[in-house]
């Protein structure tokens, strides 16, 4: 088992999986059987679906994440063989239940999920440990934390809670939004440098220091009001602090033709949509009149749509031996469905293409899982077959 290529590290196997269950669940649910969950009952379907995009497919995006990128950035060995398996096994449970919104089973689920993420971190603290490292130690506290929102919202929903479910499903998404703040200030550095000079010789692009952990900050600030203050004007004005962080990093993007590279753009698109995402939400609190959920899609389906497609890119290239320069037709096909989907999924709401509407939910669905889809249709050959280990674009 571990001679196999698709089990010599996390993301080999784990970026498969989340692209898989992306792709999957927009047919369940929308092809289909419409919205339509058939055991759902008390736990509304919105809640469900919000839930298994972020924790099942962005949750087992992350697992390859982390997975592969903190051996490597603690320069251990990383986990693979029947512990890949293990760990997949205590993920897909849930899923299978996510998929029809079985309410009853839904404690069962959420003991699997929690084994999943518990497990999970356990594997990265011990890299951590084995190197007496505390840098990366952030990681680890939010992914506790997160493990921590999916124990309150199955809770929530066990006794009936669903405003408050919904709350902490809302923290769950700025958590992951956190994560993403934090890799991405790794990320985008080497990724537009190997733009700017595909050799690696150069360092081009240096981002201004005091700009990195600003967008994290202010969104865990927001996720800290929005949860416990969630009548209070303070998170109003806390999300129009953590969209201007996030636009703010763009302000550093001007690098000329490079900005136009697929996978610069993706990483681009993401922070655009954080950036948008959060200023909706503050406007919205503030009495503009726009839908509720409008923010939410644009973090959602948007700012981690992209992010995520921009990892399974960029790390699905560099760790099968090949470099940025020469992209797969099912990269950019994916990250053009992905950006369609966000666009797509917000615009009516926002007032523009109107006639989009109510079909836009379902499109929306479709196209975002069709570019886990085409994503998969390139990636998993490459994944599965031998290759040079490479980094994940990240600096240590």
């Amino acid at each position: 088992m571990r001679k196999r290529p698709i089990l010599a590290e996390a993301l080999r196997l784990f970026f498969p999986l989340a692209a898989a269950h992306g792709a999957l669940l927009p047919f369940l649910w929308v092809v289909a059987g419409g919205y339509a969950l058939p055991f759902a009952a008390g736990i509304p379907p919105a809640q469900w679906h919000a839930h298994e995009m972020i924790f099942g497919t962005y949750g087992m995006a992350l697992a390859g994440f982390l997975g592969s990128a903190v051996p490597e950035w603690t320069d251990t060995r990383p986990a693979r063989g029947r512990t890949l398996v293990c760990l997949a096994a205590l993920w897909l449970p849930a899923r299978l239940v996510g998929a029809t919104g079985a309410d009853a089973l839904s404690p069962l689920a959420g003991l699997f999920d929690l084994a999943f993420l518990l497990v999970l971190s356990l594997l990265l603290g011990r890299a951590m440990l084995a190197r007496r490292t505390t840098k990366h130690l952030a990681f680890l506290f939010w992914l506790l934390a997160f493990a921590a929102v999916e124990a309150g919202v199955r809770y929530c929903w066990f006794a009936g809670e669903t405003a408050l479910s919904a709350r902490l499903l809302e923290t769950a998404l700025c958590i992951f939004i956190v994560l993403f703040s934090l890799s991405a200030s790794r990320i985008n550095v080497v990724v537009i440098n190997l733009a700017l000079d595909p050799t690696g010789e150069t360092t081009p692009y240096r981002p201004h220091p005091g700009r990195r952990h600003a967008a994290a900050a202010m969104t865990v600030l927001y996720m800290a009001a929005a949860l416990f203050l969630p009548e209070s004007g303070v998170s109003a004005w806390l999300a129009l602090a953590a969209g201007a962080a996030f636009l703010d990093r763009l302000a550093e993007w001007f690098i000329g033709r490079a900005a136009f590279k697929t996978e610069v753009a993706l990483l681009a698109l993401g922070n655009a949509f954080a950036g948008a995402g959060f200023l909706a939400l503050g406007a919205t609190r503030l009495g503009l009149d726009l839908p509720p959920v409008a923010g939410l899609h644009m973090l959602s389906v948007g700012a981690l749509g992209c992010a995520v497609m921009a990892v399974f890119i960029i790390a699905g290239l560099r760790h099968t031996g090949r470099d940025l320069a020469h992209l797969p037709w099912q990269a950019h096909g994916a990250a053009l469905l992905m950006a369609a989907a966000a666009a797509v999924r917000v615009l009516p709401e926002f007032g523009f293409a109107s006639g989009l509407a109510p079909a836009h939910h379902a499109v929306s669905a479709v196209l975002w899982g069709a570019s886990f889809a085409v994503w998969l249709h390139g990636f998993l050959p490459m994944l599965a077959a031998p290759g040079i280990g490479q980094d994940t674009g990240c600096e240590g």
